[in-house]
């Protein structure tokens, strides 16, 4: 199975669904998303309401991968600087995919098409992204080609006593492989 991504959908309430059901999915399964288990759709549904006036703002692009049967199970968060001293670069944000597929390569794709879809953007060149230290994820986006640059101890609070490195890292953006 391969998946379909693509930048910029159209909105919908089936995408604003599958989105939401997606990020609690993710959340309930231990992905470390801004959340902390257990939570619902519901709960999650204002985050993404914030994401959307950024998006109809024009300040964050949205990547968004489907299955074969069009489910959305994968996405990434886009978001552009406004500082002019920070405008060739972005964040990259709640990159995501469905638990049922991780472990597949799916995710190695995602990024992928997050650095095709940044390359896309004018005067993009670099991403940073954020990841919670003790989940494992910086190793993943190290082999994605990602750089450790800067780790905030204690940065992240899940819990009284559950605190956890802010680690930022960073993929300066050649031209697109072929």
């Amino acid at each position: 199975m391969a998946l379909t991504f693509e930048l910029d959908p159209a909105f919908s309430p089936a995408l604003r669904d599958g989105i939401t059901a997606l990020w609690a999915d993710v959340t309930n399964a231990g992905g470390a998303v801004g959340f902390v288990a257990p939570v619902t759709p519901e709960e999650i549904r204002p985050d993404l309401l914030k994401h959307l006036a950024a998006i109809e703002k024009g300040r964050v692009r949205l990547l968004v991968g489907r299955d074969e049967g069009g489910a959305v199970v994968a996405t990434a968060f886009l978001t552009l600087n406004d500082h002019r001293l920070h405008q060739h670069w972005l964040m990259l944000y709640t990159v995501m995919v469905h638990p049922r597929l991780q472990g597949k390569g799916y995710g190695r794709d995602l990024m992928a098409a997050a650095a095709d879809a940044a390359r896309s953007i004018e005067g993009i060149e670099a991403i940073r992204l954020t990841c919670r230290g003790g989940t494992g994820n910086d190793s993943f986006y190290a082999a994605c080609g990602y750089k450790e640059v800067g780790r905030v101890p204690d940065a992240i609070r899940l819990a009284p006593g559950d605190d956890r490195d802010d680690i930022i890292m960073l993929l300066p953006l050649g031209p697109a492989a072929p």
